[in-house]
């Protein structure tokens, strides 16, 4: 049985090969991720220990948990520094001085949402220039390359940083540094100075990290020890090596969370791959029925013939998973020089990791899910009588049964239950919602797949009376997909899974920009808004945007509207809550949002409005809230609690209330603008930067760009989404080809009679085109009506109050794909069953 099975497999090799390219696809995503984080880890690795690795002993401040959001950052005192310099296992040490340094672009505008951090790098440091030199001169500086890329500054070039009172400083860029994986460093970027120069350019004299390098011969574990004791408590050391340990696996769980997801996706191209060989072992054991009859009546029994079948489906699983994981290392590879450096990879070349796991796993994957598979046509060619297999009539005969009430039953029990979890989703939230969410659509996909021969010969029934009418090719293509409704519902329902999730997907995407779009426009009808960049040094409520600013805008004839948000965080039993007021508006006119209980236009003087998570413990509308202030504990009336409203979070109070009690809060932390309605946009515009433009540190956004920037956010995430998905696409191109080739070879002689009583080769190619397109539209048209419902429901279960938006550009986007796509699988079957000879087919048996 053996030699028999090999032998069978080198006769119909050509039959295989598309299912070896779906297995092969999908496990080529599977080792492809192990191999692209793995390799990403690795650069990280080597990054942070190539310069953590040179440093004895790391010592950082005990951070202080539940510190205020504007609170000072911990630091070292100079004192530490001393001490630790007169330790015997000491050679050299140095202070790290990290704080705001706020770098200005080549226009003279501050770089950022948050400043950039200044620090000081000594003779002890382990960041490295990676090109010039360090900085050693105080009117020097060195820049982190992801900074000087972002602003073009180039070695040799003048750069102006502002001190902490606002002055501006002309430095000399001496080269480029590398801050590893410094998440901190790399997200707000780096300035690096001397000591003294970043004294005064931060106003921090006091150390946020202190390096140490042992003297020769001293282990470094008995340098940290000593450096422990000498730095006492509040202090944290570790070794070199233990630093970049940590700072590594840091940056390792973002990748992590990175592979995570893109697992996911190579999942769900495994899953469509795994449709795809159980279609093509359904149909070859179909159409091989004759064959294992004859082996039945020669001896084999039925354990031979399933295990002959497995086999096959054995041999072909190791080998392509092999050819899989071979063409994942190429992709991770590719996909690390491609992307690393975007993601946080030094852009270097990095050693190719291959860790055990990426082979074996591809290897299992692609094996097991190739058996799997399989399972089903094998039994099943167990069970047919070999005397009632060897008659002609036995293939149709063996795809055809099974259709009836129990199919209808069977899937009406899954949309049932699917729809009763619809409501319950929407209304649990969060991650429960989006959980029951996913189990509803698992459902209503199994109820699909029972009841999809029925669907696609009911759809075909309806279509097909059209078809007809537009010629003999249409007709017959009609015909054919009615006639194996299983196997044309399994070739599609391949399809249906990549067309549900990027729909649903796209559903979301759209009722979200909708729903941003909407609230903006209602809750906060302005045309700009000026923000400060933030700090996060702790000095959140000494910064702000001058009054003077306001007043600036206020006398502009080109504006008609100016709102000036003043804002703090307040300490109380559950955390810190925001209390904000706003200055020269009307709440529920000038800024609106959706109201729990009471009135907006109720604030004034002793009265509070309260967001829905701020009123808690059963407090309402009259009841008394009770605040921590500057002045001491006040007690305010509630007029209203908001529902939802990201810009009354907290608590809102009067601006002379707030002016009251919060003194210490100067400036605003954020100014909204609206022009007047006769005044030009452009006039409007210039007249807002000519208000902010003595500050560079003001930063201005249009509304629309705003929107503008969601959208685009949008967009490429969809982007991201659409290129996962797109594997699990093609796959399911692959299958319904691999489809249209086995029924080609299974309709040759049906297919020389055609054209033996007229049929053109073009109309014959054509026939094959309309079939494949027909099976396309159906397994889209089912993914689209499921994507638009399931992304509709995990929307409102993520995001309250949202508006439903179908993308119908996108959507007519998929249809066109799915035609297309259907016009490509046929192209190689219809060449095949054109070219084949009249009289040769009709000969064959």
């Amino acid at each position: 049985m053996l030699r028999t099975t090999l032998a069978g497999l080198r006769m119909h090799k050509g039959r295989l090969i598309t299912t070896a390219l779906a297995i092969i696809l999908g496990v080529m995503f599977v080792s492809g991720t192990l191999v692209f984080t793995g390799t990403l880890k690795e650069s990280f690795s080597s990054q942070v220990m190539g310069s953590a690795d040179k440093l004895s002993a790391i010592v950082e401040p005990e951070s202080t948990p539940h510190q205020a959001p504007d609170a000072e950052p911990d630091l070292l005192p100079s004192s530490t520094l001393d001490d630790i310099r007169d330790l015997s296992e000491v050679d050299k040490a140095d202070g790290v001085i990290k704080a705001d340094a706020p770098l200005l672009d080549k226009d003279g505008r501050a770089v950022g949402t948050f400043p950039t951090k200044g620090i000081s790098v000594g003779e002890v440091t382990r960041y490295d220039a990676t090109a010039g030199r360090l900085p050693t001169a105080g009117d020097e500086v060195a820049l982190a390359t992801n900074i000087a890329a972002e602003t073009g500054y180039e070695i040799g070039d003048k750069a102006e940083v502002l001190d902490p009172d606002g002055e501006k400083h002309t430095f000399t860029v001496t080269g480029l540094i590398d801050v590893g994986v410094d998440q901190e460093l790399a997200f707000m970027g780096a300035l690096a100075f001397t000591h003294d120069t970043a004294v005064r350019m931060t106003g921090v004299s006091d150390y946020s990290e202190i390096d140490v390098i042992g003297t020769d011969g001293t282990d470094d574990s008995a340098v940290a020890s000593a450096v422990e004791k000498a730095a006492g408590s509040g202090a944290e050391v570790m070794t070199g090596q233990e630093k970049g340990e940590a700072l590594a696996k840091a940056a390792g769980a973002q990748a992590d969370v990175m592979a995570t997801a893109l697992m996911l996706f190579a999942l769900i191209s495994v899953f469509v791959a795994g449709i795809v060989i159980y279609n093509t072992f359904a149909i070859l054991i179909a159409q091989r029925q004759r064959e294992m009859a004859l082996l039945r009546c020669v001896g084999a029994h039925r354990g031979q013939v399933f295990g002959s079948v497995l086999t096959e489906a054995l041999v072909v699983g190791l080998v392509a998973s092999a050819l899989g994981v071979l063409a994942g290392i190429g992709l991770g590879y590719g996909a690390f020089q491609l992307g690393g450096e975007a993601i946080g990879g030094d852009g270097a070349p990095a050693a190719l990791v291959v860790s055990p796991s990426a082979v074996i796993v591809g290897m299992l994957v692609g094996t097991l899910m190739t058996l799997f598979a399989a399972l089903v046509p094998a039994l099943r060619a167990t069970r047919v009588p070999p005397l009632a297999a060897l008659r002609t009539s036995a293939v149709a005969h063996g795809l055809d049964k099974g259709f009836g009430w129990k199919r209808i039953a069977g899937a009406a029990v899954f949309f049932l239950a699917s729809g009763g979890l619809i409501p319950l989703a929407m209304d649990a939230k969060g991650q429960d919602g989006l959980t029951l969410t996913a189990v509803s659509g698992i459902l209503a996909f199994i109820g699909v797949v029972i009841i999809g021969p029925l669907l696609v010969r009911a759809v075909v029934t309806a279509v097909g009376v059209p078809m007809r009418r537009i010629g003999v090719p249409s007709m017959l293509a009609a015909d054919n997909a009615r006639r194996s409704p299983k196997r044309a519902a399994t070739a599609m329902i391949a399809l249906t899974v990549g067309a549900t999730l990027i729909t649903g997907y796209s559903v979301i995407s759209a009722s979200v920009s909708k729903t941003m779009t909407e609230m903006m426009d209602r809750q906060f009808p302005v045309d700009y808004q000026v923000t400060q960049q933030v700090s996060l040094d702790g000095d959140g409520n000494g910064r702000g945007i001058p009054e003077a600013v306001v007043d600036r805008l206020e006398a502009s004839p080109k504006i008609a509207t100016v709102i000036g948000q003043r804002s703090t965080d307040v300490e109380g039993e559950d955390g810190y809550t925001p209390v904000s007021a706003y200055d020269g508006a009307t709440l529920g006119t000038d800024i609106k949002s959706d109201v729990e209980a009471g009135d907006l236009a109720d604030l004034g003087p002793g009265k509070a409005v309260l967001s829905d998570d701020t009123a808690t413990g059963g407090s309402g509308v009259g009841d008394t809230y009770t605040l921590r202030t500057e002045k001491g504990e006040r007690s305010f009336e509630i007029v209203a609690i908001t529902k939802d409203s990201p810009q009354m979070w907290g608590v809102t109070l009067d601006p002379d209330d707030f002016a009251a009690d919060f003194p210490g809060v100067s400036g605003y932390r954020q100014v909204s603008v609206k022009g007047a309605e006769s005044a030009p946009s452009d006039e409007v515009r210039d007249a807002v930067y000519a208000a902010v433009d003595d500050d560079p540190t003001l930063q201005v956004a249009s509304v629309a760009q705003v929107k503008k920037q969601f959208d685009d956010m949008l967009n490429m995430a969809f982007l991201v989404i659409a290129a996962m998905l797109g594997l699990a696409i093609i796959i399911a191109v692959f299958g319904i080809a691999n489809t249209m080739a086995l029924s080609v070879l299974e309709r040759t002689r049906e297919s020389a009679l055609l054209r033996a009583l007229g049929l053109s080769k073009a109309q014959l190619r054509r026939m094959l085109s309309l079939e494949a397109v027909l099976l396309c539209l159906i397994g889209a048209g089912v993914g689209i009506g499921l994507g638009v419902l399931f992304g509709w429901v995990a929307g409102a279960a993520s995001f309250q109050g949202m508006q439903f938006a179908l993308p119908a550009g996108q959507i007519a986007v998929f249809i066109a794909v799915a035609v297309v796509a259907g016009l490509l699988a046929s192209v190689l079957p219809g060449r095949k069953a054109a070219k084949t000879s009249i009289t040769g087919a009709l000969a064959s048996e």
